[in-house]
């Protein structure tokens, strides 16, 4: 019977061991019934008691971060309660202004030295959640927020490391174009290639070193790769026509392309292992825009087989295809989601193209815009829950980021030029 007891025991503590190391999650974001959590940020104060000044713009910046997730509402300031001396959290106080979560700042910048003390509450409950703190020089200032913001997503959603992600895309401009990249967040620009020729398609390696393009500045749409660590590209497919960069292999040795050497256009695969070309399409109809899924086993593509072009499937050797959308009659630019259960595509509807999302199995189709001048190319973020789009307003093209469902759009890059082709970077380190 004793022992019987021991076994029980040891079996309840086993229970409630952390499994796997994995923390709690506080917010389902997935869930049909999720709503933004309400999250106050009052002005950081100085970790030095005998200071009175308060930081605003750090804490705003910090706000502007998490709000841009779309998983938070930060409650205006102008709300907030006043505040003890000290760093006393007076729960209470937070709920009575609707808070659920609570950042609070203390900082120190004498010296030319910036010290960031950040924490993270949970309001309703009155537990410190998250605690961190940094120390740098001034512009390190907004590196800080960034990981903070990851680690409060980390925390409260299980995932947080979509500030580590930069979106390409291509720039029409009047004196040629450029892949311009941003991070998820807006900021530090980087021009990763630019010509007085065409630039279509740039698309990520998965371990986000290589930028592969087509371009037309030899004369012939070709296959480009550049190594971002070195600067250096290589030319890697230049057959007569078409020569048109897809995705890369989930284990980034091999890449899809679409070659019209042969006629028209086909889907081929390219092993950088071997150097082997084998073309999986064989078809007198144009198949282009292949993707792979996440699990590395299945393709999705465009095909006008069927007199209008629709998204199919096929498995990774080219057998057995099948068609995944009916409903229109043109739909294009398939992405599949990095959680493997949706396809995002670009479908027209009314003369307007708008952007999708349909399960694997041709089920659940979804209309995330309804845009009066269309949406077109969506990417999927690496973690799947945002998609970034090409979208027209007045007569040009600009990026938009938006929430897997459709929702909380914002303008990522509206600047000069006609913006199009997004490209989602795997996590950076």
């Amino acid at each position: 019977m004793r022992r019987l007891k021991k076994i029980l025991i040891v079996f309840t503590l086993i229970l409630f061991l952390p499994q796997g190391g994995r923390a709690r999650v506080y917010l389902d974001i997935d869930s049909p019934t999720f709503r933004p959590f309400f999250l106050a940020i009052p002005d950081f104060v100085p970790l030095d008691p005998g200071r009175k000044e308060k930081e605003a713009g750090l804490s705003l910046q910090l706000a502007n971060l998490l709000n841009m997730t779309g998983f938070f509402s930060v409650i205006d300031r102008k709300a907030y309660l006043e505040e003890p001396p000290g760093e006393r959290v007076i729960f209470p106080d937070w709920q009575a202004v609707g808070a659920e979560f609570l950042i609070k700042g203390y900082y120190d910048d004498r010296g030319g030295v910036w010290k960031l003390l950040l924490r993270l509450y949970d309001v309703v409950k009155g537990e410190n959640l998250l605690e961190k703190t940094y120390t740098g020089a001034p512009r390190e200032s907004i590196l800080f927020l960034r990981r903070f913001a990851g680690d409060v997503l980390q925390v409260l959603t299980g995932e947080g490391r979509i500030f580590q992600t930069r979106i390409a895309f291509t720039v029409k401009k009047k004196q040629g174009m450029e892949i311009l990249s941003l991070n998820f967040d807006g900021t530090e620009p980087i021009i990763e290639k630019e010509t007085k020729s065409i630039l279509m398609s740039p698309r990520w390696s998965p371990d986000g070193r290589y930028l592969s393009y087509t371009s037309f500045e030899e004369g012939n749409p070709d296959f480009y790769i550049k190594d971002r660590q070195t600067g250096k590209t290589m030319r890697v497919s230049t057959f007569r026509g078409i020569n048109l960069s897809g995705g890369w292999s989930p284990t980034g040795d091999k890449v899809l392309l679409t070659l019209s050497k042969d006629g028209n256009e086909e889907i081929y695969l390219l092993d950088f292992g071997n150097k082997l070309l084998r073309r999986l399409t064989n078809d007198y109809a144009i198949d282009v825009s292949p993707t792979w899924s996440p699990d590395g086993r299945k393709i999705a593509f465009v095909s006008d087989r069927a007199g209008s072009p629709q998204i199919y499937l096929m498995d990774t050797d080219g057998s057995n295809v099948r068609r995944l959308t009916f409903e229109g009659n043109y739909n294009t630019s398939p992405a599949w989601s990095p959680k493997g259960d949706r396809i995002a595509f670009e479908g027209r509807v009314q003369g307007v193209f708008q952007i999708f999302t349909i399960g694997e199995n041709g089920e659940n189709l979804r209309q995330l815009t309804f845009e009066r001048e269309g949406c077109y190319s969506p990417v999927w973020s690496p973690d799947g829950r945002f998609l970034a789009i090409s979208k027209r307003e007045g007569g040009r093209g600009k990026i938009y980021i938006m929430n897997a469902s459709g929702g909380n759009k914002r303008l990522l890059y509206g600047g000069e030029g006609d913006a199009s082709s997004p490209a989602w970077s795997p996590f950076l380190p």
